[in-house]
């Protein structure tokens, strides 16, 4: 488990220390085998060797009966029995009465009315089956009755996907399972999708089949009484078949829990969610926590859709100069404005692409256009040059031709460029078709992805340029600094007990954390002196305990900026040294932090460590009800940082906070 384990042997008595302290191998081996044991409960989910349809009926209605229909045209390999007491046969298949009429079993896939599902179940725990989907609607996944199912389930080994959901879909080299409803199914793919809207997912199911977005798995949680957004991450995360994860989320669940697994999973591969938001102070942490995670954010399905289409069939772009080639200068132009306002920037044209543009009697500037003359030969060239640009990171095409037949050639030379150049994006707008277009296939399994608007494809570049800026980034790492003891600050919230602290318990429990404070004015500093002249600047730091995300530290600005621009960067504790030093240079202000020409710099090294120290406060005393520190004066580089203002309170412990992300002992 990655504990420290001491033996000493004196005399015939063996002594043994087993030190519980948070280390970094004690995560990382955690981690694993929750990874681990994730994946081995979820194989009778994706990767089922026999199944069967509880409730499938011969009625065209029938959900069970376009389930097992979906099933054996889907070509699942494995035994498929249906489970009908009222038919000989559905679909061809001849029925058995009950779920314990079948010798073995992995999956179950529950479509009865929902009175009869606790019965079912049974049957399906006393045979052993290693999970269920309950497909059944109009069914209470909460309170006392979905308490008593997870209950059920979970005592039994057996894991359990909705219920009121339409199912799943696995596509992998030893499985093509289609245990779902819907009438349309996407092609084969690279995405995995999690949705907790089940009529949504067959609004989803169908939009991926016409755009040509394959899918290597989906899932519908419906009311997710077991099997979680965080489950399928994990899932995912180590998934072969799998390349980019999208999440539809209404809810998150363990929130914290769902953050660490995702910045792990982000890492390893792209993730696109969707979220409502809540239009308060939760929907800013939540940007946060995506901030935090490299998750992708989409406003909206269509958003997370385009984007997922450019990064499924391109490979990412290597920067944020991007080059407009077009045969209109209308959408050239809306084109150009879209990629300003997904912080892009139009790539200056190097000498050597210019000439080849004026060599063939077109503009040199960017957009390209090539007018509605632009012929195939024109728009090989011109692509030919704009990728070979080593300021050009990709390419936006667009095609809106007066005659389409002429749409075959244009398209072929559009790919003969782009295969040329492979590790640099292009995007079209082609036809205004969308989705994946056969004339626009490079390879069997890469496509130039085309948009109905322009703006969508600068849209999705935008994304996919934020993601792999935050990939570059160095990783982060939660460590507890020097100096802070938590054995001391542990006898003093003993001591002090519950309510607001006055100036000296205050000063006292910030000092083992190493965070100096003058909280009765200038030359009453405690901890290592502070010097602070009049080129100090002043931030304002507060805990906020968010009922979703759980403990979040929120720093701000003070004065105009604060008022005008509402300057405040909120991140989800515990902080990397990456997150607090990115928590910083986030803020509006913070060109002012770092200096301006008639204003000299403040001590940026010293803000950051502060914000380290007061996430480890955070999670090592989960008796702290409220810290405000209005006032933190920030000194010039090398004086360091002083709270002058702060009011901070005492609860008794609460119970969602006594199991903290442990934090990495200092080397």
């Amino acid at each position: 488990s990655g504990y420290r384990v001491e033996f000493d042997q004196e005399g015939g008595i063996t002594h043994l220390e087993l030190a519980v302290d948070p280390r970094r191998q004690v995560l990382a081996r955690s981690d694993r085998r929750e990874r681990t044991a994730i994946a081995s409960s979820l194989h009778p989910v994706f990767a089922p060797r026999s199944v069967a349809v509880v409730g499938a009926g011969r009625s065209a209605r029938s959900v069970g009966g376009a389930v097992l229909r979906n099933i054996l045209n889907g070509g699942f390999a494995g035994p498929v029995h249906a489970v009908n007491p009222n038919a000989a046969q559905v679909h061809g298949v001849t029925t058995v009465a009950s779920v314990l009429d079948i010798a073995e079993l992995d999956l179950a896939i529950i479509t009865v009315p929902s009175a009869d599902v606790p019965r079912v179940l049974g049957d399906c725990a006393e045979r052993d089956v290693g999970a269920a989907i309950v497909v059944s609607t109009e069914m209470d996944g909460s309170g006392d009755r979905g308490d008593e199912l997870l209950r059920f389930a979970r005592g039994h080994g057996m894991r359990l996907v909705g219920p009121n959901c339409m199912g799943v879909i696995s596509v992998r080299p030893d499985t093509r399972l289609m245990a779902t409803f819907s009438p349309t199914v996407p092609p084969p793919g690279r995405v995995a999708m999690a949705s907790q809207s089940g009529p949504l997912g067959l609004a989803v199911l169908d939009h991926a089949a016409r755009i040509g977005l394959g899918f290597s798995g989906f899932v519908s949680l419906g009311d997710s009484l077991d099997v979680s957004p965080n489950d399928l991450l994990q899932w995912w995360e180590t998934d072969r078949n799998t390349g980019l994860v999208l999440l539809h989320l209404d809810t998150f669940g363990n929130a914290r829990r769902f953050s660490r697994i995702a910045r792990r999973v982000a890492v390893k591969k792209p993730v696109i969610a969707v979220h409502p938001g809540a239009g308060d102070d939760s929907d800013a942490v939540l940007g946060a926590l995506f901030t935090q995670a490299g998750i992708i954010r989409a406003r909206t399905m269509q958003e997370m859709f385009d984007t997922a289409l450019m990064l499924a069939n391109q490979p990412p772009p290597p920067g944020r100069r991007i080059a407009i080639l077009t045969n209109a200068g209308g959408p050239g132009s809306l084109a150009a404005g879209a990629c300003r306002a997904a912080g892009l920037v139009l790539a200056e044209l190097a000498d050597e692409t210019v000439q080849v543009l004026a060599d063939a009697g077109r503009p040199a500037a960017n957009p390209v256009d090539l007018t509605p003359e632009g012929d195939e030969d024109d728009y090989h060239a011109a692509l030919g040059a704009l990728l070979a640009d080593r300021g050009v990171d990709a390419v936006i095409v667009l095609f809106i031709p007066p005659l389409v037949e002429r749409s075959a050639p244009i398209a072929q030379a559009i790919v003969d460029a782009a295969a040329a150049v492979p590790n640099k994006p292009v995007l079209a707008s082609f036809l205004s078709q969308e989705g994946v277009v056969e004339e626009l296939r490079v390879t069997p399994s890469r496509s130039i992805p085309s948009y109905r608007f322009p703006e969508a494809a600068a849209t999705a570049l935008g994304h996919a340029v934020a993601y792999n800026n935050w990939l570059r980034l160095p990783g982060g790492i939660i460590r507890t600094p020097k100096g802070v003891s938590v054995a001391e600050a542990r006898i003093l919230v003993r001591g002090f007990g519950p309510g607001e602290l006055d100036a000296d318990r205050a000063t006292r429990l910030l000092a083992t954390f190493g965070i100096s404070a003058d909280l009765d004015g200038p030359g009453a500093t405690n901890g290592p002196d502070v010097e602070v002249d009049d080129d100090s600047q002043e931030v304002t730091l507060r805990v906020v305990d968010d009922p979703i995300f759980g403990p979040v530290l929120a720093l701000g600005s003070t004065g105009l900026h604060a008022k005008l621009y509402g300057d405040l960067v909120y991140r989800i504790t515990p902080l990397t040294d990456r997150d607090a030093r990115m928590m910083v240079e986030s803020l509006r202000s913070y060109p002012i932090l770092a200096g301006t020409a008639d204003r000299p710099a403040v001590d940026v090294d010293a803000l950051v460590d502060l914000l380290l120290r007061v996430s480890a406060l955070v999670e090592s005393i989960p008796e702290l009800g409220e810290l405000v520190a209005q006032r933190i004066r920030v000194g010039p580089p090398g004086a360091g940082a002083i709270v002058t203002s702060v009011r901070l309170t005492l609860t008794e412990p609460a119970l969602a906070r006594v199991a903290r992300e442990a934090t990495l002992e200092t080397p």
